[in-house]
């Protein structure tokens, strides 16, 4: 187990280490280091306007350079002259997006209607239901208010018609 440990740890450090960080470095101190023989690839990333350059040293550090697209050509030639490895990044054309269907959303929507239709439905009946038994608990406290009672039924006095 602690040997298992051990690679794992071993791995994740090795993982961490080979993760490069580009610090950001001037087009002039670019061109020096050039000149030095300090640089060992350069990889180009152009856009429209402003592109920028991937920049390994021969000591291990990497930085990221901003130039003009226009000054490509002159970098590039400034590197091979010198015997760096040059790299120029196409730029992958991206995917025409796809129209967004919102039919999903239009179901979800429609049962959330229903769902809503079905509960007020539910909710209205309770209700009526309710007040229907209030109702004929009150006529039925009230008839027993004015009902006369069992004594009161029980005989008919002397001098009443039957």
């Amino acid at each position: 187990m602690t040997v298992a440990c051990a690679f794992l740890l071993v791995s994740t450090t090795a993982l961490a280490a080979t993760a490069i960080h580009f610090e950001p470095e001037s087009l002039p101190a670019l061109k020096e280091q050039v000149a030095h023989h300090e640089v060992h690839a350069l990889a180009f990333h152009p856009a429209s306007t402003e592109g920028h350059i991937h920049v390994s040293m021969n000591d291990g550090r990497h930085f990221t350079v901003v130039y003009s697209t226009s000054e490509q050509a002159t970098l590039v030639a400034l590197g091979r002259s010198d015997g760096v490895r040059v790299l120029i990044a196409a730029a992958k054309p991206k995917a025409a997006a796809k129209p967004a269907h919102h039919k999903l959303r239009y179901i979800a929507a429609g049962i959330l209607v229903v769902v809503i239709i079905v509960v007020a439905a539910v909710l209205l009946v309770d209700r009526r239901r309710k007040l229907g038994e209030a109702g004929e608990d009150d006529r039925a406290a009230d008839g027993a208010a004015v009902a006369p009672s069992a004594s009161e039924q029980s005989t008919p006095s002397a001098g009443e018609p039957t």
